[in-house]
């Protein structure tokens, strides 16, 4: 993505703190601005991203959309898409919504939600991601005997250097979607606007924070420009209307952004 639009990088989808700082996703810059260039630590490869803002992520679902061209950041690449954001980075969340007829976006709430806790057709929901009503432990064993996932309870689940686990090492802790890791690793940007404000919504908790923020009752937010170690993104991807029949439950596809940015 940052190979792809972000030589200049026009409105700051890249933070410095992704490499320099140790909570970081090591993704490093190189060179100067019109000729930036991007590369991930291979041991960081498959751990989720941070230090990305609500506007990151959107940008990142329009890159998507337009089926991931490379140049300028600009509306045929990052700019317009799902979302029409046409350089805005400001702090109010209420100035654009997803656009209809899109391909992918930032998850909705309800589709984050269904995602992580649906049980089953007419099953009602879980309290937690793992397919359980019980507290998950925060234990990274192999096999995974399921119900795990990656928060703090008593110390890290793996500290330092990763603190991040990588996706499907909970192998048998998946969703009934089979998503993973909604649960602790990293907060994810959602789109609810929450309590009508100028705040977008967070969930699934993090790496250093407790079981509590894994549950199905928490939410939480922030300013839009809010990037932060503790915080990343998922996106789906919306079906073709021919390919709606085939999805009974009417659940997008859901993809954590496991990958690198670069």
């Amino acid at each position: 993505f940052l190979n792809a639009v972000a030589a200049t990088d026009t409105y700051g989808l890249y933070n410095i703190n992704m490499w320099s700082v140790s909570y970081g996703c090591k993704i490093q810059c190189s060179g100067s601005s019109g000729s930036y260039t991007y590369s991930v630590a291979a041991d960081w490869a498959n751990r989720p991203v941070n230090y990305v803002s609500y506007w990151d992520s959107v940008r990142f679902a329009n890159w998507l959309h337009n089926g991931q061209p490379t140049g300028a950041q600009d509306l045929t690449t990052t700019e317009d898409g799902a979302y029409l954001v046409n350089g805005y980075n400001g702090n109010d969340g209420r100035t654009i919504q997803r656009k209809t007829g899109c391909k992918w976006a930032i998850t909705s709430e309800d589709e984050w939600y269904k995602a992580a806790y649906y049980k089953g057709t007419g099953a009602g929901y879980w309290d937690y991601p793992t397919q359980s009503n019980s507290t998950p432990s925060n234990d990274l064993m192999s096999p995974d005997p399921g119900n795990n996932a990656n928060f703090y309870h008593g110390g890290y689940t793996i500290g330092s250097p990763y603190y991040r686990t990588e996706v499907g090492e909970f192998e048998h802790s998946e969703s009934h979607y089979n998503t993973f890791d909604q649960g602790g690793n990293v907060w994810e940007w959602n789109e609810a606007i929450v309590f009508q404000d100028a705040n977008r919504g967070l969930r699934g908790g993090s790496f250093n924070y407790y079981d509590i923020n894994l549950h199905s009752s928490n939410r939480a937010y922030s300013i839009p420009i809010y990037e932060n170690y503790r915080v990343g993104f998922r996106v789906s991807a919306v079906p073709e209307p021919s390919s709606l029949t085939i999805l009974a439950g009417g659940l997008l596809t859901i993809l954590g952004l496991r990958k690198r940015r670069a």
